[in-house]
């Protein structure tokens, strides 16, 4: 469901000087650019539920506690074109209201422009699953949607 909507919608990243994340309701991304010929066996990866550590040719790259829990068994990662490594890591929490304000705990922050983007986006996904017959990947959104948006939930059909 995320893929598509995001494929529809655009991504919001996080630049960093390694490369970007960027996240969906249910999913971290971290794209991590390296040197052109780059081997899988230079790459080394743990993809820990609270931690992650990542070094490429002996040189570390990151390293630390993730903002938040992720369950580290449906993690991956990849190396594609021998110039980029994909890490996916699927969010223990994935509600609209999670998002993370960094990759790493004090570390690889969003700015708060970027996390004001990140939350609208995730706000939209939320609309979007709940309301399946609607398109909101080119929508705009204003107002209350700090932690997810409102909750509708309460409201009778």
């Amino acid at each position: 469901m995320s893929a598509h909507f995001e494929e529809r919608s655009g991504v919001v990243p996080c630049q960093t000087a390694w490369g970007s994340w960027y996240q969906t309701m249910e999913e971290v991304f971290i794209e991590v650019s390296v040197p052109h010929g780059t081997n899988a066996r230079e790459v080394k990866c743990r993809l820990g539920p609270r931690d992650i550590e990542l070094s490429v040719g002996g040189t570390e790259v990151f390293k630390g506690r993730l903002f938040d829990t992720t369950v580290s068994d449906e993690a991956t990662w990849t190396l594609e074109d021998k110039c980029l490594i994909r890490i996916v890591l699927m969010k223990a929490n994935r509600e609209a209201g999670n998002c993370w304000s960094s990759l790493l705990e004090g570390e690889y922050c969003a700015n708060p422009w970027i996390q004001d983007q990140m939350q609208k986006k995730l706000t939209l996904e939320r609309f979007q699953r709940e309301n399946p017959g609607f398109d909101f990947s080119g929508a705009e959104i204003s107002g209350n949607y700090a932690g997810g948006g409102p909750d509708f939930s309460s409201l009778q059909k």
